[in-house]
């Protein structure tokens, strides 16, 4: 990435031509102001003048990416410009960088603690990176800075609520913003989705036909028109309204329409254009967010902890105590799509458990390690630090944060001894829960690989060092995972328990109580009727865990297979190792 100018003292010669340029804007003559502004930094690359306005022009335009690059060169020649910080953050979030928007949209907090408008900001950007706990805070922020019951910010505050699973509060939430402003499309579509989400179905057509009057014909309306008709059982009527959307449509449909479509035409048995949706649906998503696998990075982390956690290592490393004044985990470990949202589900109907959900708190330790272990190694080499005497006892540091961070998070009920953590891929740091969690259970839920991947590549998800873009990415990282959990169990000795998938719909009785005597809890009949668990799932398993548990997902890769030969050599390993075959 080429470095940004550096702000320049523009002459007076420049700052006229700044002044026409931003006349002619004003004036409505684009094409005048974009050539003084570029004849301008032409000259001074770093005019930040110059910058602003030919900021404002690409805004204007409708370029998202060119504006994104200018803000971003506008911030780093005055990391202290706030309004330029917020677009930024506000242009990444819009396509999809969360981790990028978090962190300028932090830094808007930052510069102007008591500005409402940067609180708004990291609630949306936190809630839609799956931590609405944390944004709730920030919600809750601008209220008391407005001192006003803004109904787009209650809106916002609802969906996060819901998020949550908090259903009721965020139902109130959004009848009162639609009390104050009823004609708000993203305000009925919110509550469409937390209705459907609720199981409430008849109430969320009630409000998509109240979002259709407000937006004849929007495609956003028809694409939850259709979620909630398959949720209904009315799956070709669902086909019948995205279809009317690809007609309708200038566009035609987005990534997650045709994704959608997909699953459709997958319930409907139209393997192959199922499987053209999925193709189209993945493409476009990567043309607009402009986001790819990690394939270095992922593969440099893959090999670093396959040679780090060694069983000599390990022999000589400390590990972290007990604690007995706070629950404890349970971790669900598992490749996306896995079915790890369903075991969660049956483990959170047991009345010692409570359900975490994704948190993300492993994967902030392995960031925070070095300065935590103030260590000029990264994770995981930075562990080593461990064997000197004034860090000897880091580990509780270390285990104490992920504790925090969970009960912060809102895992953590003290009236159930246990919580569950399903980040998805968390195997890969199966070393780590090793030394901060000895005793914590370790479930890995094992599926067929194809199987895996085709739901991956069915459905958009950012996890795994954006594999999923991609079927071929996410059939290499699936193989690199499986490859380094094979290595790290030949090393460990973790309380470590491997379930599969398709024994756990075969034989769901049994499983669940094997599964519950591995975690040292009672067997307890609710743990079969987890479609009974009014709790929300946040995640794309959400639905089907609403449902009595059922088979058609087994072995559903064999209506694909000629689709996926691709990829059958990559995984041929890993398929093999897990006692699977290609049929």
């Amino acid at each position: 990435m080429e470095p940004a100018a550096l702000p320049v003292a523009v002459t007076p010669t420049l700052e006229m031509l700044i002044a026409r340029a931003a006349a002619a804007e004003r004036d409505g003559d684009r094409a005048e102001a974009e050539r003084l502004v570029l004849e301008v930094l032409e000259l001074a690359p770093g005019a930040l003048g110059a910058l602003v306005l030919l900021f404002a022009l690409r805004k204007a335009e409708g370029k998202p990416r060119a504006a994104e690059a200018l803000a971003a060169r506008i911030v780093a020649i005055n990391p202290n410009d706030f309004r330029a910080t917020n677009e930024l953050a506000l242009l990444l979030l819009a396509r999809g960088a969360l981790a990028e928007a978090e962190r300028h949209a932090r830094n808007t907090v930052r510069i102007a603690p008591e500005n409402p408008q940067a609180h708004n900001l990291m609630g949306m950007i936190l809630t839609e990176a799956h931590r609405p706990q944390v944004g709730e805070f920030h919600y809750r922020r601008v209220l008391q800075l407005t001192g006003g019951r803004d109904p787009i910010l209650l809106a916002n505050l609802a969906w996060n609520l819901k998020n949550q699973g908090r259903m009721a509060e965020a139902r109130a939430l959004y009848a009162e913003s639609v009390s104050g402003a009823p004609a708000v499309l993203q305000t009925l579509l919110g509550l469409a989705r937390l209705e459907e989400a609720d199981r409430q179905f008849d109430a969320a057509m009630a409000a998509l036909d109240r979002a259709e009057r407000v937006a004849p014909a929007n495609p956003s309306v028809r694409l939850t028109r259709a979620v909630v008709l398959d949720r209904m059982g009315r799956t070709e009527e669902a086909l019948s309204v995205l279809d009317a959307v690809a007609h309708d449509s200038p566009d035609g449909l987005g990534p997650e329409e045709f994704l959608a479509k997909g699953r459709l035409l997958d319930r409907l048995g139209e393997y192959d254009a199922a499987f053209a949706a999925f193709t189209e649906g993945k493409a476009r998503a990567r043309a607009m967010s402009g986001l790819a696998y990690q394939d270095a990075a992922a593969a440099d982390l893959l090999r670093r902890l396959a040679g780090f956690f060694t069983a000599g290592r390990m022999r000589l490393l400390p590990r972290a105590a007990i604690r007995t004044d706070t629950p404890q985990p349970i971790f669900v470990l598992g490749f996306m799509r896995s079915g790890t949202t369903l075991v969660e589900q049956t483990l959170s109907a047991h009345p010692a458990v409570s359900a975490g959900d994704e948190l993300p708190t492993l994967n902030e330790i392995a960031a925070l390690m070095p300065r935590m272990l103030d260590s000029p190694l990264t994770y995981p080499e930075a562990l080593v630090e461990l064997w000197m005497g004034d860090h000897r006892d880091d580990l509780e540091l270390l285990r104490d944060h992920y504790l925090r961070r969970a009960r912060q998070l809102g895992a953590v009920d003290d009236a159930r001894p246990w919580f569950t953590d399903k980040m998805p891929l968390n195997e890969m740091h199966l070393g780590l829960i090793a030394l901060l969690f000895p005793e914590s259970p370790m479930l890995h839920l094992r599926r067929h690989p194809l199987d895996v991947i085709l739901s991956v590549f069915s459905n958009q998800m950012t996890h795994g060092y954006l594999c999923a873009f991609d079927l071929e990415s996410a059939a290499r990282h699936f193989a690199r995972v499986a490859d380094l959990v094979e290595r790290l169990r030949g090393e460990l000795t973790p309380r470590y328990m491997s379930l599969r998938y398709e024994d756990l719909v075969a034989k769901q009785e049994a499983e669940v109580r094997r599964m519950l005597e591995f975690a040292g809890l009672a067997f307890d009949p609710a743990c079969l009727s987890f479609h009974q668990n009014r709790r929300y799932a946040r995640t794309a398993s959400y639905a089907q865990v609403a449902e009595p548990l059922y088979d058609r997902s087994v072995f559903r890769h064999r209506h694909y297979m000629k689709h996926l030969e691709p990829v059958v050599p990559v995984l041929a390993p890993a398929i093999e190792a897990l006692g699977y075959s290609v049929s």
